[in-house]
Order: C-alpha cells, then sequence, then structure tokens
C-alpha cells in the first residue's frame, strides 16, 4: 500500500484549516489531511485514475483525521461527545448525542465514474466512516448529492470558470433531504483546489434543506410557526449560513493545494 515516508507525508501533521484564493462564496470551513504534493499527489491519482484501490484505506484514514479536525473546530467538540452506538440519545452519563455524522461525498460525473469504474471520493468517504466508528465516533455516509446537468471538464479551468461550470450544477436527490437532519453533515472529498465543487456541493444541501424545512412547516409539522422559525428550530444547525459560530456545515478533504494551507494573507 504505501510505504513508511509515502504514509508520513499523508499522515504525519495534525490537519489544517484551508482557504483557497480567491473563496467562493458559501464555502464552508474545510480541513485537509495534507498538501497535494509529491507522494500524496501520487497516492491520489493512482486510487482515482490507475484503480489502485487498496489506496482507500490510507486516503479514507487521513480523511476522517481531517473531519474530526472540522468537527472540533466547527462544533467544538471531540470523538468523546460522540459515544459509540448512541445515534441522537441521551447516555447514561447525562451527555446528549447530536446525531451521527453524516459524510456526504461530492459526486464525480457519471461519465468519469464509468471511465474509472468507481467513485474515488465515495470510496474513501466509506473507508473514513469505518475509522471514525473504529474510533467510537458514531459515523456513517450519505451519498445523497447528485449532478443535475452536465457540466464540462474542470481541467484547465481557473476559479471563475470552475465556479461558472459548477452553478447550480448539483442537487440532493428526492428523499434525501429528511436523513440530512438526522447528524452533523461533513462534506467531504478526495482534493479540494479552487473549493468550487464544495462551495456548489454546500448551496446544494442548504437550499435542499431549507426547502423541505418551509415544506413541513406549510404542511402543519409545525403548526403555528413560520417558515423562518422552522427553518431556525427544526433545521440543521448552520443550513441556513456559514457564520453561525459554533455550528453549521463543515468540509473535509484528503488533500488541498499547498497554498490553501496559508490561511493568514495580508
Amino acid at each position: 500500500m504505501l510505504c513508511p515516508e509515502c504514509r508520513a507525508a499523508l499522515m504525519g501533521a495534525a490537519p489544517s484549516r484551508v482557504r483557497p484564493a480567491p473563496e467562493p462564496v458559501g464555502l464552508p470551513e474545510v480541513h485537509a489531511a495534507a498538501p497535494y504534493e509529491d507522494a500524496v499527489r501520487a497516492a491520489l491519482l493512482a486510487h482515482k485514475e490507475r484503480g489502485a484501490l487498496a489506496l482507500a484505506e490510507p486516503l479514507g484514514t487521513a480523511l476522517a483525521g481531517a473531519v474530526r479536525a472540522g468537527l472540533g473546530e466547527v462544533w467544538g467538540e471531540g470523538a468523546e461527545d460522540f459515544p459509540p452506538g448512541r445515534g441522537a440519545s441521551s447516555g447514561g452519563d447525562g451527555r446528549r448525542s447530536r446525531g451521527d455524522v453524516l459524510l456526504v461525498p461530492v459526486p464525480s460525473a457519471r461519465r468519469a465514474v464509468r471511465a474509472r469504474g468507481h467513485d474515488p471520493a465515495r470510496r474513501i468517504a466509506l473507508s473514513a466512516a469505518r475509522v471514525l466508528r473504529r474510533a467510537g465516533t458514531p459515523a456513517r455516509v450519505l451519498a445523497v448529492l447528485r449532478q443535475r446537468r452536465a457540466v464540462a471538464d474542470q481541467a484547465g479551468l481557473d476559479a471563475r470558470q470552475r465556479l461558472d461550470n459548477l452553478a447550480g450544477a448539483l442537487e440532493v436527490a428526492a428523499g434525501g433531504v429528511p436523513l440530512l437532519g438526522g447528524g452533523r453533515v461533513v462534506l467531504v472529498d478526495d482534493l479540494m483546489t479552487t473549493g468550487a465543487s464544495l462551495a456548489e456541493a454546500a448551496r446544494a444541501v442548504r437550499a435542499a434543506h431549507d426547502r423541505w424545512v418551509v415544506s413541513s412547516a406549510a404542511d402543519g409539522k409545525d403548526a403555528g410557526r413560520t417558515g423562518e422559525e422552522a427553518v431556525r428550530i427544526r433545521g440543521v444547525r448552520g443550513m441556513r449560513g456559514v457564520d453561525h459560530a459554533g455550528e453549521g456545515l463543515c468540509a473535509a478533504v484528503v488533500a488541498a493545494s499547498p497554498d490553501a494551507f496559508h490561511i493568514n494573507r495580508n
């Protein structure tokens, strides 16, 4: 699988908050395990393009670390706050879990999945969920995002072109939105470059969730509440924005562009 040097490059340092420049509007907080260079780049490309599926295990382990970092920063909690097997119920010690960690992978284009024979982000997410569960954090993968229209190949596009290419391209599949209310949603992908894919995924999740909650209120499930009140009370925390301290969507990736690790820019 990975030699000790390659494993150290992938998981030798603590995951870091990353930000692309320019940063897309609506991009949630993103944590990455390692810079996309050298051995890490080679491992991701081997898994994605050359069918080295055994690499999903170490890549998933790296992604799980980035997920934990994101949960710790955005929700202010560690793995000990998510006792295994308790879901959203109260534990014997009085603590209350906030539901499972829900890993939502950014989907690959259908033609890319057919050409590769697998969906890399989903495969790595499944591995990461197993790692998290073994460590005592209830986690599962919700592959609820799908492409609603064809998009151009992102290779060769700059940041603005990628945003335009992906704008409105994703949606949550029918029946998927209620599932997102069962825990803390973490968008996951193998790689972040411009952040366009994660920003579009976040937009699709927030938009679908808001429509569902308002529709539920209109159907009388929250009798006496306005749509806005229902969103605030029943909604997944943070789905309406990214600037609410201590709550909201977050994202995690295995790797990001090296420049994205330098977040303290002038």
